[in-house]
């Protein structure tokens, strides 16, 4: 690989790393030659994320931290910069949407429970702000380091049925627009923040508004894939370069920006 593109030797910090977008990114990451320091909430999971990536033969240390409580966040970065001295990346992984922050076709947005709203927006939106402070310090002081965030299509046009998430993600574009500018004023070229934009990716989390049980696409799917150029679902892997190129010096002049990884969604009228 070109070395411009290299991140071996990295140290990555990265949130969610026990959920399937977490893993995969964090799995491409311990191939590519980065230490990773996968992070998460549920110890179960993330035993199971650590054997995967130490069986890889990289370097990986698994840490239980929750994204919304800022004092866990600060002992992880004391753990990390004393086992590894620095912290080059931050992956703000850890968000999704909830099964009750979904509304049904035939709920009103009025009927939505405020603590299901609460839920989203603070997993979304918090989970990503806490982590860029408590890393982000760390990276003043270094006086470098790579921030990304996952922001959604959801912030790019409206989409139904899922309104906490889409004012969510549309602040986290926001926000990665702003930590980008006050990073780069403040301590200098060497601090860099930007997202990801996810098209549609069939997971866990959403496959039961996009397959029926018998295996077919549902209608919201069918949706999906007339406004996709590329008439197709993400693979999730397909997430892993666009992520590790933002953090490489490839990307040394690209500050701010949400990079769409969508096959065309957000381009397309639909005309």
């Amino acid at each position: 690989m070109n070395e411009q593109f290299s991140i071996a030797g990295k140290v990555a910090v990265i949130t969610g790393a026990g959920g399937v977008l977490g893993g995969s990114i964090a799995k491409s990451f311990i191939k590519a030659g980065a230490k990773v320091v996968a992070l998460d909430i549920r110890q179960e999971q993330l035993d199971v994320r650590i054997k995967e990536l130490t069986s890889e033969g990289g370097e990986a240390i698994g840490i239980i931290g929750n994204v919304l409580d800022i004092e866990s966040l600060q002992k992880v970065a004391t753990q990390v910069v004393e086992k590894w001295g620095r912290i080059d990346i931050l992956l703000n992984i850890a968000g999704g949407n909830t099964p009750g922050g979904t509304l049904a076709p035939d709920q009103e947005f009025f009927d939505m429970p405020i603590p299901e709203w609460e839920k989203v927006i603070n997993l979304n939106l918090n989970g990503t702000v806490y982590p860029s402070m408590v890393f982000g310090k760390v990276m003043a002081k270094q006086g470098f380091g790579s921030i990304i965030n996952v922001s959604s299509m959801s912030a790019y046009s409206a989409i139904t049925r899922v309104p906490g998430y889409s004012a969510a993600k549309t602040a986290i574009s926001n926000f990665t627009q702003w930590l980008a500018t006050e990073m780069a004023l403040k301590y200098g070229e060497g601090i860099r923040v930007n997202a990801i934009a996810p098209g549609f990716f069939i997971g866990d989390q959403n496959r039961a508004v996009l397959v029926n049980p018998d295996g077919s696409l549902t209608e919201r799917s069918q949706k999906v894939l007339a406004k996709t150029p590329m008439k197709r679902f993400g693979d999730i892997a397909e997430l892993n370069g666009a992520v590790q190129f933002l953090c490489s010096d490839a990307a040394g002049f690209i500050t701010g920006v949400v990079l769409p990884v969508d096959g065309g969604f957000s381009a397309f009228s639909g005309v």
